[in-house]
């Protein structure tokens, strides 16, 4: 189980709220959560990387990460504006490499939950 570090407030942000239980999903290789909250044509652009397309493409995903085995989630800023989302912060992972990330989410709609587009930027930083 991955330590998580939030310091954003979600306040009163279902959304917000949302986007933070998804990241932390992410960490702990959460694949039922992760894959109810997605659309059945999800689209992940990992930029510079790879595109993952479609819901079992990315459950194949999501068990590689697992593999990986997070060992710290730190959450910096999550924002949430009508469809769109936006999350960035650091992972740790057992193999001793660190990741800072921003993940930046496409809902359905404005009042729905489901993801349908993410694109993320992700790097490898030293461990200081």
């Amino acid at each position: 189980m991955p330590k998580i570090i939030s310091s954003p407030s979600c306040g009163n942000s279902p959304k917000m709220t949302f986007l933070k239980e998804f990241n932390i999903a992410l960490a702990k290789g959460d694949l039922e959560f992760l894959t109810e909250s997605v659309t059945d044509e999800i689209v992940w652009n990992i930029i510079g990387d790879r595109k993952i397309e479609g819901k079992e493409e990315f459950i194949e995903e999501l068990k590689k990460i697992k593999e990986k085995e997070v060992i710290e989630l730190t959450l910096e800023q999550i924002l949430s504006h009508g469809k769109e989302g936006a999350v960035n912060g650091t992972i740790k992972m057992r193999n001793g490499k660190k990741h800072s990330f921003s993940n930046f989410y496409f809902f359905k709609g404005a009042k729905g939950a489901k993801i349908k587009l993410i694109t993320s930027y992700i790097i490898e930083v030293d461990l200081q």
